[in-house]
């Protein structure tokens, strides 16, 4: 993080509408996409906090778009959360965009940068793993929770930030096109890891159109999904150790939520997590999973139709799957799309999902028991 790119930021940071005077400004190890800072404010009695964002517009080609949709769901979400608060069961929150001082909810810099600011889900704790079954719990309540706000919400009045953003067969086909390029292949040349995962992907190529399939059949059908929701997006209140919001909301969109189920799935059900060194260590903890699916389906019950329920397996093993074919495509293409710490990043990351994936399959008629399970 060089000091250009910090005095950058803190001037951002000032344009928008805080109360009193910047008095810290540091990055947060936080997404692989956007860069992300925790600006604090203080005045002579009170001190405010809040997230900047610099929206990455390699990746979204209209950052307008990204804060167009994340005004129409906090809006819809906070009207819900507001009318239900004297029943619930704990109080529920959501981010909420913060205007610029010119009251526009976003600021654009002297280089055509896109930035956003929003509040901060204070008093409450993000992970990185799974901390075990009640907070795997936790996160499924979460994730039905959001989903549950967002039932009644018409998803085309969200724009489609990242078109073909989860629909896997794209992604293969992307995949193919980067496996056959010229760069490609001198870059693998003799990398037998390349090649075993250049057969993983081939022996698996006849499931990756299964929810598409259903959606063109009528079976499924478009929601608005969150896009990203793993682990380290479900926020726990401290106090209460309950589930209390889900963040980052750059990838809300329609879709299937399927894709959010199975992401959720992947990220909570891995004890070693997305960055793990050692493949042994990596597999599909089914504990976790029923106690996930045990908090999703108690607020997710009520929109889910048989069809939606006969799928959720297929979704746990075919998002693992597509995240691996994601970081691997990447690989290959020299590491053009998500952040890196050191050579081979992605390729380690691909090989940690595939087995995640391979893990999944071992575990099909445990993971089905406990799927049938939480529908009783």
């Amino acid at each position: 993080m060089t000091e250009q790119r910090l005095a950058r930021a803190s001037e951002v940071a000032r344009q928008f509408d805080f109360p009193g005077r910047l008095v810290h400004l540091g990055p947060i190890a936080a997404g692989n996409v956007n860069d992300t800072y925790l600006a604090v404010f203080r005045t002579h009695f009170s001190e405010a906090r809040g997230i900047v964002q610099r929206i990455n517009q390699r990746v979204f080609k209209k950052p307008e778009w990204i804060i167009e949709n994340m005004s129409v769901v906090t809006e819809h979400a906070h009207r819900r959360l507001e009318r239900e608060s004297e029943g619930a069961d704990r109080l529920w929150q959501l981010p909420k965009l913060i205007a610029a001082r010119d009251g526009r909810p976003y600021h654009v810099d002297g280089d055509g940068e896109w930035w956003r600011a929003l509040t901060v889900i204070a008093s409450a704790t993000s992970y990185d793993k799974a901390q075990g079954p009640e907070h795997a719990r936790e996160a499924g309540t979460v994730l039905g929770q959001f989903h549950r706000l967002m039932s009644d919400l018409d998803a085309s009045r969200l724009r489609d930030t990242l078109p073909g953003f989860h629909v896997t067969p794209g992604y293969l086909k992307s995949y193919d096109e980067i496996a056959r390029g010229r760069e490609t292949s001198q870059r693998a040349n003799g990398n037998k890891e390349v090649e075993r995962l250049k057969d993983f992907v081939d022996r698996r190529r006849n499931f990756v159109d299964v929810l598409e399939q259903a959606l063109e059949r009528g079976a499924l059908k478009r929601r608005l999904i969150h896009g990203d929701p793993k682990v380290n997006n479900i926020m726990i209140d401290d106090l209460t150790k309950k589930g209390t919001s889900i963040v980052d909301l750059d990838t809300v969109k329609p879709g299937l939520i399927h894709y959010d189920f199975g992401d959720a799935l992947r990220s909570i059900c891995n004890p070693a997590g997305e960055e793990a060194l050692e493949l042994d260590e990596v597999r599909f903890d089914v504990g976790l999973c029923e106690a996930f699916v045990l908090g999703y389906l108690s607020r997710a019950s009520d929109f889910l139709t048989a069809e939606d329920r006969g799928r959720l397996y297929d979704s746990i093993r075919l998002i693992a799957f597509e995240l691996g074919l994601r970081f691997f495509q990447d690989h290959l293409a020299g590491d053009v799309y998500f952040k890196t710490r050191y050579p081979g990043h992605n390729l380690n990351r691909a090989r940690v999902q595939f087995r995640l994936c391979e893990s999944i399959e071992q575990s099909e008629p445990d993971i089905r028991r406990c799927l049938e399970k939480a529908r009783v």
